[in-house]
């Protein structure tokens, strides 16, 4: 196998890790994820790396705190002799997806029809989290792209007043590979999901909006072993095949919030559970 070469403005690249950590789709659970991150924390290693897998936002009752939690853990093990920025990578999910789009409504070619889909999608709660409402959005959306962008600039400027928030929205990732010292990417870490007929560089919205289920992959994608993903629309915890694992306990939709670590290969060591 060939070195994978990939544009880290869009994947990040977990170099060396004798071991993933891999957190499912936490929408909004912060309690869920504090306690996720203290079992994490007792059992993580040195060489071990971090990924969480997208819809950090959205659904459950303390997003904004979600996303506090998120960037205190991220500081801790970064703390940790030997580790660097680049072992801890954030994926952006289908509410990140939308909430960026969100904050840009004003471009859109029909603001009123996406905001009530992004609205029926689970944005609601991330909205409220900045101080927005329903309501004063529907309306903006309705009054014109001048109105519409005072209302999102407001929203902005809200979230940027979240320390360590517009930052982390900013250093989001479209996916993470896990790449040996050999320099050959042998896992890839997903938010739902691929469409595998295009390549890496090519899947564009089916990261968050795939065409099938992950654990429907009849044999490896490209050159990985296996591929790590994270929602599952139905929410069955964690699922592996020979191919893919996905983790989805329905965290933030009345679930629980799991977590794996997988070794360089792509088998499960651990599960985790909160």
């Amino acid at each position: 196998m060939s070195e994978l070469i990939v544009d880290t403005d869009k994947f990040a690249r977990l170099r060396g890790a004798r071991r993933i950590w891999a957190v499912g789709p936490i929408h909004g659970e912060s309690d869920r994820l504090r306690d996720l991150h203290s079992k994490i924390s007792s059992r993580f290693e040195p060489g071990d790396r971090l990924v969480y897998l997208g819809n950090v936002l959205g659904r459950g009752p303390d997003v904004a705190g979600a996303v506090d939690e998120v960037l205190a853990f991220r500081r801790a093990v970064m703390a940790a002799d030997g580790m660097f920025a680049a072992d801890v990578a954030i994926l952006r999910g289908a509410q990140e997806e939308m909430w960026q789009k969100l904050l840009q409504l004003q471009l859109a070619l029909n603001p009123a029809e996406v905001f009530d889909w992004m609205i029926s999608q689970g944005v609601g709660p991330t909205l409220e989290a900045y101080g927005g409402s329903v309501a004063d959005g529907r309306a903006a959306a309705r009054s014109g792209a001048a109105m519409c962008a005072r209302w999102t600039a407001g929203l902005r400027d809200r979230v940027h007043a979240r320390s360590g928030h517009t930052e982390l929205m900013s250093a989001l990732r479209r996916a993470a590979v896990s790449v040996g010292t050999d320099g050959v990417a042998r896992l890839l870490f997903v938010s739902a999901g691929i469409d595998p007929s295009r390549p890496l560089e090519a899947q564009k919205d089916s990261f968050w909006w795939p065409p099938g289920e992950l654990e429907t992959l009849e044999g490896p994608y490209g050159n990985f072993a296996r591929v790590v993903g994270g929602f599952d629309r139905v929410a069955r915890g964690i699922v592996e095949t020979p191919f893919t694992v996905t983790l989805d306990g329905g965290a933030g939709r009345g679930g629980s919030l799991h977590a794996v670590c997988v070794d360089a290969a792509g088998a499960i060591g651990e599960t985790l559970e909160a």
